[in-house]
C-alpha cells in the first residue's frame, strides 16, 4: 500500500504539468471564438461572420456543404432573420490544437437559448479548421475558420 501512494505522489507532478495554461495561439483563437458569441449575442451577424475568412473557398458543413464566405453569410441570414430567432449563445468544451504555426483545429460545444416562438433550444457540436491569417491577403488579419463543420443534436422525441 505505501508503495502504491508513493507511486501516486511522485506522479502527480506529471499529471499536474499535462494540464499546462493555453499557448498564445489557443488564447488568440478562443478570443476570437468569444468575439462571436459576443457579436451573435448582440444580433449582429455581419461581425459575427468576420470570424470567418472572407473567401469562396471556405467550407461550412451542417444540414448540406457550403462553398464561400457570401453563401455562409446568406444562410445565416436567413436561417436567423430576427434576434428571436437568434436567442442567446454559448460554447462550452472548447479545445484548440495547432496543427503548424498556421492551422489549428477547435473542436466544441454550442447551445442556443431561444423562446419556443424562436424555435425552442438548440445543442450540438462543432469541428472548427482555422488558418492565421497574414494582413497581405486578409484584412483584418489573424485568426479565421476556413472550415465549419457543426452538428445539431436532435430534440428528444415528444412521448
Amino acid at each position: 500500500m505505501n508503495r502504491l501512494v508513493l507511486f501516486v505522489l511522485l506522479c502527480m507532478p506529471l499529471a499536474l504539468s499535462a494540464q499546462s495554461s493555453p499557448t498564445p495561439e489557443a488564447q488568440a483563437i478562443i478570443k476570437v471564438l468569444n468575439k462571436s458569441v459576443d457579436d451573435w449575442n448582440r444580433g449582429d451577424l455581419d461581425a459575427f461572420a468576420t470570424s470567418y475568412k472572407n473567401s469562396p473557398d471556405i467550407v461550412f458543413m451542417g444540414r448540406t456543404i457550403q462553398h464561400g464566405y457570401a453563401q455562409m453569410l446568406t444562410r445565416y441570414k436567413t436561417a436567423y432573420p430576427a434576434a428571436a430567432a437568434m436567442g442567446t449563445l454559448s460554447f462550452t468544451q472548447l479545445a484548440v490544437q495547432p496543427l503548424d504555426a498556421r492551422f489549428a483545429t477547435v473542436t466544441g460545444s454550442f447551445h442556443l437559448e431561444r423562446t419556443a416562438a424562436g424555435g425552442g433550444n438548440a445543442d450540438g457540436y462543432f469541428l472548427l479548421v482555422m488558418e492565421l491569417v497574414n494582413p497581405a491577403e486578409h484584412i483584418p488579419a489573424g485568426w479565421k475558420i476556413i472550415r465549419d463543420s457543426t452538428t445539431v443534436i436532435p430534440p428528444p422525441a415528444s412521448k
